[in-house]
């Protein structure tokens, strides 16, 4: 994992900061994710990506059962800490950093705030995926799937985001929330980790589509809009309801 780190790290797009992350994730099945972290020129810095987040956000869009362990190329901020615990689901996860011993969450992280503490079970990767009726468009059909798998237990807000890159490639990205709410992930962040550890730009970003529910609490709208101005003002952009 502690070798992977220096790939992981080349995807990283530190527009604001210079500072490179990279961050490797390990499932209980064995399977390895690799993540960076992404900035945005021009939008809050909420929005930005942290390499923990984007290596765990592409294990929970790859089915990934459980977390193990992880490796970063620099010790884990408090944000960081607090979303591999949303994570652990009873784990305690270990941390990999180079040139030191490993760690355990439990040890960053003591007396933490999670989802127990707010009577949510299932975790994220432990909930059951559900399946979609297929649709003739296949990035409306992945916007769709990825609202029905995204995890968004707090507000009941579930949403997913597709893009098409002018390469014709479709990425999606699902919800992810977090007991302490501001470290949740929006749906189209996800959907650009997926873009970014493909080597595609941004601003090739042909068409992206928004699923979610007009009843919903919140709603991911706003958001995805002024990220697209910002990044691929060319991008056609439609919002549909969530499937059922």
């Amino acid at each position: 994992m502690l070798e992977f780190l220096a790939q992981a790290l080349s995807y990283a797009r530190p527009v604001l900061t210079n500072l490179r992350v990279g961050a490797v994730v390990r499932g209980t099945s064995g399977a390895l994710y690799l993540g960076a972290n992404i900035e945005f020129a021009g939008q809050s810095l909420n929005q930005t990506v942290h390499a923990e987040q984007a290596a765990l956000a592409s294990a929970l869009m790859h089915d990934e059962p459980g977390i193990e362990s992880i490796a970063v190329s620099a010790p884990p901020c408090g944000h960081c800490r607090q979303f591999l615990y949303e994570f652990a689901e009873g784990r305690d996860i270990e941390i990999l950093l180079p040139g030191q011993a490993a760690t355990a969450l439990s040890i960053l992280l003591p007396q933490p705030f999670g989802p127990r503490d707010l009577n949510i079970t299932p975790g994220p990767l432990s909930r059951t995926k559900i399946a979609i009726q297929e649709v003739e468009d296949n990035v409306v059909q992945a916007a769709r799937y990825a609202a029905a798998n995204a995890y968004a237990p707090y507000s009941n807000s579930p949403s997913g985001v597709a893009i098409r890159s002018r390469r014709g490639n479709v990425y999606r990205g699902s919800y992810i929330e977090n007991a302490a709410f501001n470290p949740s992930l929006p749906p189209l962040q996800v959907a650009l980790v997926s873009m970014a550890m493909a080597n595609e730009e941004f601003n090739d970003i042909a068409e992206v589509v928004l699923a979610e529910a007009g009843n919903n609490s919140i709603s991911q709208l706003s958001a995805t809009k002024s990220m697209l101005t910002a990044i691929a003002p060319r991008a056609e952009f439609r919002l549909l309801p969530r499937a059922k």
